[in-house]
């Protein structure tokens, strides 16, 4: 990325010594969350990855840098979402050039993790195929970004208003691995249970850690999704989640909300027919998917290093 990369101090320091690090996006935190709850996610994720022994690289666009390692007063920019971009892929060059504020999605954090250097992210769930895609032709760049990028994404399966079996298809046909933490079952991000049984599984981060080395040393240069369940005391029941998203759909339709909006739009309504159930889903997910990336880059680095 030539000039356009900027690294903190921290990040730099931490690469250059072969310290884990963990990349987060910040579309979660300008357009996933309400404020004050955004910034105090992000602190929180920050603070569970160094709990677990690695250096939280939180991404995104700012003065014509893709930054890696944001400070505390830039996170409280990306915190301001009305006036900050959604940056995916496609939209990188442009906000690069004007110089203007992004808050980077999964696709792009990805990107740029690569680039960097970090095999590891943490996020709550991927995009994928939105449904009714057959007529939209609506599929997130996550899937596209994830086939060209060596990052390992932990996650909770792929956001719960997305068409799962598709998703998991295209996936597959990319030749992204998609594997179970600890179950067989693709998550379904706000509930345990998707009905979609994945063919391989982890139970630790050391066995994470070598499935990452074998995948990369094969010469195969796709990420890897770690599909990580929401915690149970969290989780909503897959028929609850369904009642309250064919809602929602129907509101999104209703009001017209135009491509990048869908998403924030359906998680706000969801969490508004929920009574902020899913919100709370949303920010346990969260904070539990760094915990759980940040083991497997500590892993992963030991695996690498051979300590």
């Amino acid at each position: 990325m030539g000039d356009y990369l900027e690294l903190s101090d921290e990040i730099a320091k931490a690469l250059a010594e072969g310290i884990p690090v963990v990349a987060l996006e910040t579309t979660v935190i300008a357009h996933g969350l309400p404020p004050p709850m955004n910034l105090e996610t992000a602190h929180k994720m920050e603070a569970v990855v160094r709990e677990e022994g690695a250096i939280p690289a939180t991404i995104g666009i700012l003065n014509g840098r893709a930054k890696v390692g944001v400070s505390d007063g830039e996170l409280a920019t990306f915190a301001q979402g009305d006036r900050v971009a959604k940056v995916s892929c496609a939209d990188l060059a442009a906000i690069l050039a004007s110089g203007g504020v992004g808050a980077t999605t999964v696709a792009a954090t990805v990107f740029i993790a690569a680039r960097a250097g970090i095999p590891v992210m943490a996020t709550g769930g991927i995009g994928g195929v939105h449904r009714g895609a057959e007529d939209s032709f609506d599929i997130s760049a996550d899937l596209g970004e994830l086939a060209r990028s060596p990052v390992a994404v932990v996650c909770a399966g792929a956001k719960a208003i997305l068409d799962l079996p598709r998703t998991l298809e295209v996936l597959e046909t990319l030749g992204v691995p998609v594997v179970g933490c600890s179950t067989h079952e693709f998550p379904a991000f706000f509930s345990l249970d998707s009905g979609l049984r994945l063919n391989h599984r982890i139970d630790t981060p050391d066995e994470a850690a070598r499935l990452m080395k074998a995948h990369w040393n094969l010469g195969l240069r796709s990420g890897i999704v770690f599909g990580n369940p929401p915690p149970k005391e969290s989780a909503l029941t897959s028929a609850e989640v369904e009642t309250l998203m064919s809602k929602a759909l129907v509101s999104a339709k209703e009001a017209q909300v135009p491509g990048k909006a869908v998403t924030p739009y359906l998680l706000t309504e969801l969490a508004r027919l929920s009574d902020g159930r899913t919100l709370r889903t949303n920010l346990a997910v969260l904070e539990n998917n760094a915990r759980v990336a940040a083991a497997v880059a500590v892993a992963y680095s030991q695996l690498e290093h051979g300590e």
